[in-house]
């Protein structure tokens, strides 16, 4: 070997000796920065947030034509979160009937900007969406669709309404879909006929296994219009479902109708939140119905990691108010039950 061989071999030793200590010290200082990409999250959490019953005619709708915003109180809870979710309990249409109902829900368009202001999407499926008949029920879903605000349980077909909303957050899919067993059961989509998804069991389960199956969903999760009004406890039709459900591979199940919130429960390891109980509501009797949660999952490739819940407060008018002092239930994965916990219990709650 030549004098020269002999240099330049001593020359590329030093320099790969000097990049190698100047490369674990650039690592070094990034990992103890927490410079992102350096050591990939490899179980990432989403946030999932589901607020109950939101009738937006009457006093929130004139508060809406008016400029201002029914979900203001609660607007940084919502934005927290990864995915957002109502129960959108009324119809948003120009057209179409009341039918022979007591109560029936109309909203203006004018409403969507607003819904779409807090909500990456609205669940369709419960007894007041198709209020005003097939047409009004079409023109809500040609609405949402201009405006570019998903929705799930309702569809132009029966195909349609069955068919589960993905959301796609940190390399998870989750579908979400939504059902309605409350009656009337004319709302109900049908083969060339606008409405909503109905719960019958053998339908729902096969749903759930398509979601993992067909749409190669990582999590489902079914929205649930179902149980008796005013009453605190689940009945043994919704238990019977829960768990049904789970069985057929539900990751989590919210549940809403009552007007009033009710108990949660697990199944092997899944949560069953029966009801949330309203959120947007001028047509409330008693007291109980003026008090609703605010539902958040978070969720990883297993499931839900931990649940939390903040309580609402709703006037007179309708129109929620979040309670800043209040204690609300609250569960993490492998607690044998759930735990009342406090708006600043950060391991349960968003921050503020």
């Amino acid at each position: 070997m030549s004098a020269r061989d002999n240099c330049h071999r001593a020359t590329a030793n030093v320099f790969a000796r000097w990049l190698c200590a100047t490369g674990f010290f650039v690592v070094h200082l990034a990992q103890a920065a927490g410079a992102p990409g350096l050591k990939p999250t490899s179980n990432p959490t989403v946030s999932l947030v589901f607020a109950g019953d939101s009738v937006l005619d009457a006093d929130a709708g004139e508060l809406i034509a008016q400029g201002g915003d029914p979900y203001a109180s609660l607007a940084s809870y919502f934005a927290d979160a990864d995915i957002r979710i109502t129960n959108l309990e009324c119809v948003v249409a120009t057209k179409g009937s009341a039918g022979d109902k007591i109560f029936t829900f109309r909203a203006h368009p004018r409403v969507i900007p607003v819904l779409q202001r807090h909500f990456d999407a609205v669940a369709l499926a419960n007894n007041h969406s198709g209020d005003f008949g097939p047409d009004a029920f079409a023109e809500m879903l040609n609405l949402l669709q201009a405006a570019g605000l998903p929705q799930v349980g309702g569809g132009m077909n029966l195909r349609q309404a069955h068919t589960p909303l993905i959301f796609e957050r940190k390399g998870l899919r989750i579908a979400v879909l939504s059902y309605d067993e409350f009656q009337p059961r004319s709302f109900e989509a049908d083969h060339n006929l606008p409405g909503v998804a109905w719960s019958e069991d053998e339908r729902v389960v096969a749903d759930i296994r398509a979601a993992r199956r067909v749409h190669r969903a990582d999590l489902v999760i079914p929205i649930m219009h179902w149980g008796w009004e005013n009453e605190p406890v689940a009945n043994a039709r919704q238990r019977q479902l829960a768990r049904r459900m789970v069985q057929a591979g539900a990751d989590a199940v919210i549940g809403g109708h009552p007007h009033v919130t009710q108990d949660i429960a697990h199944y092997r390891g899944k949560p069953i939140v029966y009801s949330v109980g309203n959120f947007i509501m001028k047509e409330t009797d008693n007291a109980n119905q003026r008090i609703g949660w605010v539902l958040r999952l978070d969720l990883d490739r297993q499931g839900v990691v931990r649940l939390g819940t903040r309580v609402v407060r709703i006037d007179m008018a309708g129109i929620p108010t979040l309670d800043t002092t209040a204690s609300s239930p609250c569960w993490r994965r492998g607690a044998a039950a759930l735990h009342n916990c406090s708006p600043q219990d950060a391991g349960f709650h968003p921050p503020q």
